[in-house]
């Protein structure tokens, strides 16, 4: 039998609980934080906090658990993910994407990833990147390195 985590909420904590979901945007894990940390502090089971939110049995337990032991901010935030950190931070993808919208290469009728990937380095905005890497950034902006769209194009 598990031991149950009691949300008490103090005046100051369930103003602000109030005032985020009111005013703020916020995603849907963050807003269902929220209701549940709200909910269980008016006394609720967790049952009628799943029927209410919509959020699964093990996500009301470890919000009421993450309050009890590590406090409000622990229960609303994200903990770090596994995987590796971004090889391009947001500047080194612009100049990325915008290298990719500027005319190609003397003797070449568009850039291709391998030659975007060797002129990032070239340029020092890397110190090395893959070809596979610049393909999946042109793919996130939707660039196509040929033809003008949607997305980043030379207009």
């Amino acid at each position: 039998m598990r031991k149950a985590a009691f949300v008490r909420l103090t005046e100051e904590q369930r103003a602000d609980l109030t005032r985020r979901l009111e005013h703020e945007a916020l995603t849907q894990r963050q807003r269902r934080r929220l209701e549940i940390l709200v909910l269980a502090d008016q006394g609720r089971t967790d049952k009628q906090i799943v029927q209410a939110t919509g959020a699964s049995d093990s996500t009301v337990e470890r919000v009421r658990q993450r309050f009890a032991s590590a406090g409000l901010e622990a229960a609303l935030s994200e903990k770090a993910r596994r995987g590796a950190p971004p090889k391009l931070d947001g500047k080194q993808q612009a100049v990325l994407v915008a290298l990719a919208c500027s005319e190609a290469p003397a003797g070449r009728a568009k850039w291709s990833a391998r030659v975007l990937a060797n002129r990032a380095v070239e340029l020092e905005v890397v110190e090395s990147i893959s070809e596979s890497t610049v393909r999946r950034l042109l793919k996130k902006t939707r660039s196509n390195r040929g033809k003008s769209g949607p997305g980043a194009s030379r207009r």
